[in-house]
């Protein structure tokens, strides 16, 4: 429809803009490292490398901590185990961390938004990731597209998965909602305008709005749920 291709698009990447994940993927960090190191990193040097860019994937942000401890695990070793913290044995969310997640929006917030704009997602996660938690959370929300990391030629922080998006919106005006570097870094690339996420809770959020600042974000909030007063 024409009208609806010329609505501009809000774009959220989806962990810590639209679920807590702190609990989930990050503690599915530590749990994977500990499990092959037999030692528990801190969250903060999770931060730490997430401020860096370059390791939007949380599987070989893993790897490569268990190296940095001087474990050598083999790539595919790390998702299996990973994805059984994660997921749970079933693999069907059942007894995983991602049922530690809490949904961040508002009542009504994304209702509010959707008047407005077209919603879309595009995040690191898998599908099946991303479903399990939108039928938890979310099952009467429209969000079209929903882009997944492993459904793009190149993952964040390249342009790729805005790109796409704006193809399949009919040329819309973007506006990328993220929490990470490479998010802010993906929408520079892209030419679409960013507002970052810097919860106070962060362990490094100080540096975490410098560099959102630094990659000319148009807004810096605490949470999505100030979003409306950001947006023009």
């Amino acid at each position: 429809m024409a009208g609806e291709a010329k609505r501009p698009v809000l774009v959220f990447d989806m962990d810590g803009v639209l679920v807590e994940v702190t609990e989930s993927y990050r503690e599915a960090i530590v749990r994977t490292v500990e499990h092959f190191t037999g030692k528990r990193i801190a969250r903060d040097l999770i931060q730490d490398y997430k401020n860096q860019g370059g390791w939007n994937n949380d599987w070989a942000l893993a790897q490569k901590i268990a190296a940095g401890l001087g474990v050598e695990v083999d790539y595919e070793t790390v998702v299996e185990r990973f994805q059984e913290i994660f997921l749970g044995p079933a693999r069907d969310g059942s007894g995983g961390l991602i049922e530690r997640e809490r949904w961040i929006p508002a009542d009504g917030l994304l209702e509010r938004l959707g008047e407005r704009f077209q919603l879309a997602i595009f995040t690191g996660r898998i599908r099946e990731e991303l479903e399990i938690t939108l039928r938890r959370f979310a099952p009467g929300i429209r969000f079209d597209p929903t882009l997944c990391t492993r459904e793009v030629p190149r993952s964040k922080p390249a342009p790729d998965g805005l790109r796409m998006i704006a193809e399949r919106t009919g040329g819309a005006r973007l506006y990328y909602v993220g929490d990470t570097v490479d998010d802010s870094r993906c929408a520079r690339a892209a030419g679409v305008p960013f507002l970052g996420i810097a919860a106070p809770g962060n362990p490094r959020h100080d540096e975490l709005v410098s560099l959102f600042e630094r990659d000319g974000a148009i807004a810096v909030l605490p949470d999505v749920n100030r979003l409306e007063d950001a947006l023009p």
